[in-house]
């Protein structure tokens, strides 16, 4: 009976970061520029790319695809969190909030994928060099990229859609600066077990395989690199692999704070600066990081 006399929510208010005063303009201008640096860098890489002869090994190929997974999530996040810091919130439609749900998701859940794909590519160039070419041949590479993003957005679905069959009543404002899945589920005035459960499973072949995935393949190229005799040798085969350890740890270590395990008294804000850290932060960090360490890519941008 009671729920009955609920109304029916159609509408999301997002709260974003609340009483910032005179910081409002520093902070839109800061944020705004985050993201234009974001947008070329990551748009930069997928050109160089496409373009030069000299980066098309598969390293490069999932760099390329890194790049792309940045910019999806990216531009889903930030123009609604731009909104909120000017306007000290913003009001989105339930449809609207879903659909970001479902894409940042698709991006995230690709990025969990791809980076242990691309763990493997590292492990097999430093363990398996003889046989490189063949077992990461581009038709192998274009499998496992069509099929990381396959399973990002079919994985996505099925949560989105169990998202989308719950009913919301009543209160409709989410404290945070984008519609995230765990503020979302909390305004449900329906049961919500069976999505939690869904997503505790699904975390298993999302985050916690590949996790594992990548930490098998860099213990194994550890001991590769330390049967390496000379320290050139040594160096050079580690740098091949520091960037990508680097994207890994600063991806999963936040990851992991937010979602997998966090803390009971975790306050608001420091979920919403982590989430912060999460989506802004990591696009437009990993192109540099990437591009600051790699000889090739610093030759094709000089080039350009």
């Amino acid at each position: 009976m009671n729920e009955k006399n609920q109304t029916l929510v159609s509408e999301i208010v997002l709260l974003g970061f609340q009483n910032l005063h005179n910081f409002k303009i520093p902070l839109f201008s800061l944020f705004l520029l985050i993201y234009i640096m974001t947008v070329w860098e990551n748009f930069l890489i997928i050109v160089l790319v496409s373009s030069r002869q000299n980066l098309q090994s598969p390293m490069y190929l999932f760099l390329q695809q890194l790049s792309l997974c940045d910019l999806l999530g990216s531009t889903v996040i930030v123009p609604i969190l731009l909104q909120t810091v000017m306007n000290e919130g913003a009001t989105m439609s339930l449809v609207g909030c879903i659909t970001q749900l479902h894409f940042f998701c698709t991006s995230e859940t690709f990025e969990c994928l791809l980076l242990a794909v691309m763990s493997y590519d590292r492990y097999v160039a430093i363990c398996i060099p003889l046989r490189y070419s063949s077992i990461m041949s581009h038709r192998v590479c274009t499998k496992l990229i069509l099929m990381s993003w396959a399973l990002g957005f079919g994985i996505t679905v099925i949560s989105v859609n169990l998202i989308s069959t719950q009913q919301f009543c009543d209160q409709n404002t989410i404290n945070h600066f984008f519609c995230d899945l765990f503020p979302l589920l909390e305004l449900s005035c329906s049961d919500t077990f069976l999505e939690k459960l869904e997503v505790t499973i699904v975390t298993i072949p999302v985050v916690i395989v590949p996790l594992i995935l990548i930490t098998v393949s860099y213990m194994c190229i550890a001991h590769a690199i330390l049967k390496i005799v000379s320290n050139t040798g040594r160096q050079k085969a580690f740098s091949t692999c520091s960037s990508h350890l680097a994207v890994v740890s600063i991806f999963y270590g936040t990851l992991i704070a937010i979602y997998v395990a966090p803390s009971r008294n975790q306050s608001q804000t420091l979920s919403k600066t982590l989430s912060l850290l999460y989506t802004t932060v990591i696009p437009l960090v990993n192109p540099l990081i990437y591009s600051l360490r790699n000889k090739d890519m610093n030759y094709a941008i000089k080039t350009l």
